[in-house]
C-alpha cells in the first residue's frame, strides 16, 4: 500500500487557445467516482456551447480507479492523453474536464492529442499540488506545566503535529510514519519522564 500520494489542492480552471479552438480545463479534487461524475456534469452545465467535454480521472492512493472519455472526439485523441498527463505527474483523487469550443480549424489526430494533453498539463502547472501521507495517529496528553516545552519538541521532531486541543490537559494529535510507533513511544517517555500518555487513534491520510 502506498504511503503518500499527490492531488490538486483545490479546484482550478485554465484556458488555452489553439488555432481558434478554446480548451478550458477544469481540475477538481475528488475522492469518489460519483463526485467525479458530478464535476463532469457541472462543467457540461457551465459550458453548454462547448462541442466536447472530454474527461479523465484517477482515484485512490493506489490509483486503482482510472477512467477517461473522448466525448465524441476521434478515439484516443482526448481522454487518453489527458489521463496520461495525470499518471505521468503522479496525480490522483483528481478529475480533469476539458471543454472544447471549436474554432473552425481542424487540428487532426496529432493536434488534438497535443492540445488536450497540454490543457491538462498547463492547468496542473498553475494548480497547487497537495501531498497526503499515510500516518498512524496518537493522542498525546500532558499536563499544562509540560505542554509548552513538549509542543516545541514535537514541532522540531520528525513527527507531525496534526492537531491540538485543550481541556483538563493539553492534547497533541501526532502523526507517525509506518514503523515509527515504538521509537516514538520511547522518545516521548524519555522526554517527559513518563508524564505524557500516548493513545493510538488509528491510521489516516493527512495532508502535509
Amino acid at each position: 500500500m502506498a504511503d503518500r500520494y499527490l492531488s490538486v489542492a483545490s479546484s482550478v480552471l485554465h484556458e488555452i487557445e489553439i488555432k481558434r479552438s478554446r480548451f478550458l480545463c477544469a481540475l477538481v479534487p475528488v475522492t469518489a467516482e460519483a463526485d467525479a461524475r458530478a464535476a463532469i456534469a457541472a462543467r457540461r452545465k457551465a459550458e453548454p456551447s462547448a462541442r466536447h467535454h472530454c474527461h479523465a480521472f484517477v482515484l485512490g492512493p493506489d490509483v486503482r480507479t482510472q477512467r477517461s472519455s473522448d466525448d465524441g472526439e476521434p478515439a484516443g485523441t482526448a481522454g487518453v492523453p489527458m489521463l496520461e498527463v495525470l499518471r505521468r505527474r503522479e496525480i490522483t483523487d483528481t478529475v480533469a474536464v476539458v471543454s472544447r469550443h471549436f474554432g473552425g480549424v481542424l487540428l487532426g489526430a496529432g493536434g488534438l492529442i497535443r492540445a488536450y494533453g497540454q490543457a491538462v498539463s498547463d492547468a496542473l502547472d498553475i494548480a497547487g499540488i497537495a501531498e497526503y501521507r499515510r500516518l498512524h495517529l496518537f493522542d498525546v496528553e500532558v499536563d499544562y506545566t509540560r505542554a509548552g516545552r513538549l509542543e516545541n519538541d514535537l514541532r522540531s521532531s520528525p513527527y507531525v503535529v496534526h492537531a491540538t486541543h485543550f481541556d483538563a490537559a493539553a492534547h497533541f494529535e501526532v502523526g507517525l510514519a509506518p514503523g515509527e510507533e515504538a521509537g516514538f513511544v520511547a522518545w516521548l517517555a524519555d522526554l517527559t519522564g513518563g508524564a505524557a500518555e500516548a493513545v493510538e487513534l488509528g491510521e489516516e491520510w493527512v495532508r502535509s
